[in-house]
């Protein structure tokens, strides 16, 4: 079988896009970029020329990465006004003895029959139970028997425009897409678990320009609400305090200070060039309670919002996106948030950082759909495969290598 998986996030500050190989139910990362990105502002198209350049200039990135041409993606599209709505359908099985993928993607279709607006775009129909006959709340009812297949569904709809916009784009890039799903959703398949499968609970992603907060139960996304302040309000307010050109305080966010103040040292100093072209001193603790200040500031309307989004008692809160990385960033999450709450923590070697978690999580969905229905999707040549298999073998030979040393260390 052909596992091979792409996936591109197309965001306000950067283009993720992700190549990976599943093998004996493990993902490998072939190849991975972050690309700069231009003419998305809070998710929406604002500028099309500039974001298929944009967009353009990063598959070329993956492509001379991987030294074949990638055709086909997954696409993550933001979470701008996007619609819930539970749907229920009902189908004649074609064989009764035994239920197939088929007949799973049948009663899907099924329900979400006359159930689109005319101004909406069906972006995900998630399954949250299917019912043979008169038995209820299967969750994968492949191989068993029995006349009628029925399904509820939550589906979920963005508006056209949106949608069209951003398959435009990749089609002009000369990218296919193949499916598409949203960032929570994302998110939620590459942290989810068994315990969080059983229970309430939420992602935070913080990203460039918006924070997403979404609700899962057994997960299935309940709600969602996104807000407009992200990582970039902290280089401003860095660039603002202490004149500074917006790329050399994202630099200092990212190595220089620390997210809780508590833990940074006074002493630690860091000398730069402000936009007078003057040069000055800047104190670890004293930047550190900038950056602190506006952490905290997006993590309590989070909080806020998790309480206006469901009444129910959420079990556990995970943070994403580039900037839940910072450096003690755990504590301040603690503080407000509480010991239920805790930071993303991708483990798959090759993109071991919180900016990647919607690629990779989107390609663990769509190959969980897939299983699903039993479906297969070739996005990659077997000729290309052939390519790709050195690159990938490359790839395990050093991640082998890796877990000796720390194999060896753990053991002395």
């Amino acid at each position: 079988m052909n596992d091979y998986y792409t996936s591109v996030e197309i965001g306000t500050d950067t283009i993720k896009v992700l190549v990976c190989n599943k093998t004996d139910d493990k993902f490998h990362v072939i190849a991975s970029i972050s690309s700069p990105s231009e003419g998305i502002v809070k998710g929406n198209i604002v500028d099309k020329k500039s974001v298929v350049n944009s967009t353009k200039k990063a598959f070329k990135k993956i492509n001379e990465k991987l030294g074949i041409r990638i055709t086909k993606t997954v696409l993550c599209l933001p979470m701008n006004d996007i619609r819930f709505d539970i749907v229920v359908g009902s189908i004649s099985v074609n064989d009764p003895s035994e239920i197939t993928g088929d007949d799973i993607s049948n009663v899907i279709k099924d329900s979400v029959v006359s159930q689109i607006g005319e101004e909406e775009e069906l972006v995900t129909a998630m399954p949250i139970s299917f019912k043979i006959d008169d038995i209820d709340n299967i969750k994968d009812p492949k191989g068993e028997k029995g006349e009628e297949l029925s399904v509820k569904a939550l589906i979920t709809t963005s508006p056209k425009n949106l949608v069209y916009d951003m398959l435009e784009v990749l089609k002009l890039s000369g990218v296919e897409v193949v499916d598409i799903t949203y960032k929570a959703t994302s998110d939620y398949f590459e942290i989810k678990n068994n315990i969080l499968d059983k229970s309430v609970s939420a992602i935070i992603n913080i990203g460039e320009d918006t924070t997403n907060i979404s609700v899962f139960n057994k997960g299935i996304m309940i709600n969602n609400k996104t807000i407009n302040v992200g990582s970039e309000n902290i280089d401003k307010d860095l660039s603002y305090i202490y004149k500074l050109d917006n790329k050399l305080s994202r630099k200092l966010k990212e190595n220089f200070v620390i997210a809780s103040p508590y833990y940074a040292d006074s002493n630690e100093i860091c000398e730069v060039t402000n936009t007078n072209n003057e040069k000055i001193e800047l104190n670890q603790l004293e930047t550190s309670k900038v950056v602190a200040s506006r952490c905290e500031e997006i993590l309590k309307i989070a909080k806020n919002e998790l309480k206006n989004l469901t009444k129910r008692k959420i079990s556990y809160i995970i943070i994403t996106g580039g900037v839940s990385e910072l450096a003690g960033f755990q504590y301040l999450v603690e503080d407000i948030l509480g010991i239920d709450a805790r930071i993303c923590n991708i483990k798959t070697m090759g993109v071991r950082h919180n900016k990647y978690s919607t690629v990779l999580g989107a390609i663990k969905y769509f190959d969980d759909k897939l299983s699903l229905r039993e479906k297969n999707v070739k996005m990659i040549s077997s000729e290309d495969i052939n390519s790709l298999i050195s690159v990938k073998e490359n790839k395990e030979n050093n991640e082998n290598i890796i877990n000796r040393v720390f194999g060896r260390f753990f053991e002395n």
